[in-house]
């Protein structure tokens, strides 16, 4: 088995050698915001914020990547209580959101940020909002979980899962106590994004990658805090880039051309995808789960392309062929 594995085995392609068409560069920033003195006029509480991600951004926009993730609530001081965040939002306004969208139209880039504000109507949202390379709204999607405490405060729940159309691929949004509800999980799912944004004040920990490998997506966690990592998960759920102790960022480049597919009757099929390809295909082994990611890096030919000229067997299909084949009579009591 070893002998095989060895044949078609690789190391996750670090962002520097990936050559393939669907190549996405994603910074996420895990920063805590800053806390002003509690007599600082709101105005300058907002100017503060403009300043503090200015800076912040300046770290990662070299790199110029695709897309940048930021924390919840990320456009508001550290330490207001919720009285004294409503008299910061009254002067706040669209201020934050002016700003993000200045330089992603000036990076040419997308910009999902965290933010708590009123909607049409009145009510107030938790939101990861994604502005497009035009800094123009590419989609927004609204907390289905506040937490008790918020929805105290006024901030109310939606009641769907959201996908937006990306130019490279699509993406769907979760924030923070978002990560417990399994309803939640299960409408994602079915939809399977390309990637998920986490923006959050807590990690989630297992959670992370159980929603990366159930949805079959790219997972990136923004944190407000710096005690544990802001982290980029592949589509099985393993870390590809995270933030550390030292820096509250992380740059990484990613393969959006690529898919899962379970090992069983596979295990052929893939020496001879990967004695064909060479170094145009990379076959990834998170180990202990039987599955494994195909992403193509060739320019020319797709992960699906490839996938079908071996008849390789898709993990999703391979698992619905198994429910369908155990109620088959004399298969199951």
């Amino acid at each position: 088995m070893k002998k095989i594995l060895s044949l078609f085995i690789l190391t996750l392609t670090i962002s520097n050698f990936i050559t393939a068409k669907n190549i996405v560069k994603i910074a996420t920033i895990g920063a805590v915001v800053p806390q002003f003195a509690k007599d600082t006029p709101a105005q300058e509480m907002v100017d503060g914020m403009i300043s503090f991600w200015k800076n912040q951004l300046a770290q990662v926009l070299p790199n110029q990547p695709d897309l940048i993730v930021l924390p919840e609530a990320c456009d508001r001081p550290k330490g207001l209580n919720i009285k004294a965040q409503f008299e910061y939002f009254a002067i706040r306004k669209n201020q934050m959101q002016d700003f993000f969208s200045s330089v992603a139209k000036e990076n040419h880039c997308y910009i999902a940020f965290g933010t708590k504000h009123q909607v049409e109507g009145g009510d107030w949202r938790n939101s990861i909002i994604i502005l497009n390379r035009n800094g123009e709204i590419a989609g927004v999607y609204n907390k289905n979980f506040p937490t008790i405490g918020e929805m105290q405060a006024g901030i109310k729940a939606a009641n769907k899962a959201s996908v937006f159309n990306l130019d490279f691929g699509t993406v769907g949004g979760i924030i923070c106590f978002d990560l417990n509800f399994e309803e939640l999980l299960k409408e994602y799912q079915k939809l399977q994004p390309d990637i998920l944004l986490f923006s959050s004040m807590y990690h989630g920990g297992l959670m992370q990658s159980n929603w990366a490998y159930t949805c079959r997506s790219f997972f990136v966690s923004a944190l407000g805090f710096r005690e544990s990592p802001s982290e980029i998960r592949n589509r099985v759920g393993d870390v590809v880039a995270h933030t550390t102790n030292y820096f509250d960022f992380v740059v990484t480049s990613i393969n959006l051309d690529s898919q899962l597919v379970h090992l069983d009757e596979n295990w052929g099929k893939l020496t001879a995808l990967k004695k064909k390809y060479g170094n145009k295909v990379t076959i990834y082994d998170p180990g202990k789960v039987g599955a494994v990611m195909i992403s193509s890096e060739d320019e020319n030919i797709s992960a699906e392309e490839m996938i079908k000229e071996f008849d390789i067997e898709l993990l999703d299909h391979y698992l619905n062929r198994s429910r369908d084949f155990r109620k088959q009579p004399g298969n199951m009591e």
